[in-house]
């Protein structure tokens, strides 16, 4: 197994992403060989966290191919007991470098959660009730009334993503010791990265660990 530095794996997905951007993937190891030659190990570069949104297809936004990533998604990106379990395991035991968090504009979560706090809401689901409300604070903190209630309309759907993105990542530095750790120790990074659907990019917004970033590639935790 060869292994990478955070900021290499990171390159590597970034090179992908272009490559889908352009329109010209290479489809990398997607063949039968490939699939045999992982029937009893995997090797994932990196994990990704991100949103369940079907147009959100990790392998194929970044161009990768069987067994490149270790994907966990849920409604959102919100983060939970399993979320956590799965990329502790992804850098505990599969020892992937990197860690993506990926969000995307226009998601169905984020638009459901500014709605819930506007004055003529409809009450939700108790299950979905429970996973937007990890998303309400960066509502609250976007909107520009400070009322009990806001217009859905006054608040910008982007700014909240991008709001609610980096608080996914400072929870999960603050659940997980072992996932911290790792960082501290040099050994893994995270890159929160929005992804936009149009232009099929993933803009990165913020990274948590050594990426050698440059200011116009996102900002540091």
């Amino acid at each position: 197994m060869t292994t990478r530095t955070p900021a290499e794996v990171w390159r590597e997905m970034v090179r992908g992403n272009d490559r889908f951007v352009a329109g010209t993937p290479s489809h990398p190891r997607q063949d039968v060989e490939r699939r045999e030659a992982l029937a009893s190990k995997q090797e994932p570069h990196a994990a990704l966290f991100g949103c369940s949104d079907s147009r959100l297809a990790a392998e194929i936004i970044f161009d990768k191919g069987i067994g490149d990533l270790f994907v966990v998604r849920n409604a959102g990106q919100i983060i939970s007991e399993s979320v956590v379990g799965s990329l502790e395991y992804a850098v505990g035991v599969l020892g992937v470098p990197l860690i993506v968090v990926l969000g995307h504009d226009e998601c169905g979560a984020v638009l459901a959660a500014i709605q819930s706090q506007s004055a003529d809401a409809a009450p939700l689901p108790p299950h979905i009730n429970r996973l937007i409300s990890k998303i309400v604070p960066a509502v609250r903190r976007v909107a520009t009334s400070t009322n009990a209630t806001i217009e859905a309309h006054e608040v910008d759907a982007l700014e909240v993503g991008r709001a609610h993105l980096r608080d996914t990542i400072a929870e999960l530095l603050q659940t997980s010791e072992l996932i911290s750790d790792a960082i501290a120790a040099g050994t893994l990074a995270i890159v929160g990265a929005n992804y936009r659907l149009l232009e099929g990019r993933a803009v990165p917004d913020i990274h948590v660990g050594n990426l050698s970033f440059t200011p116009q590639e996102g900002a540091a935790l």
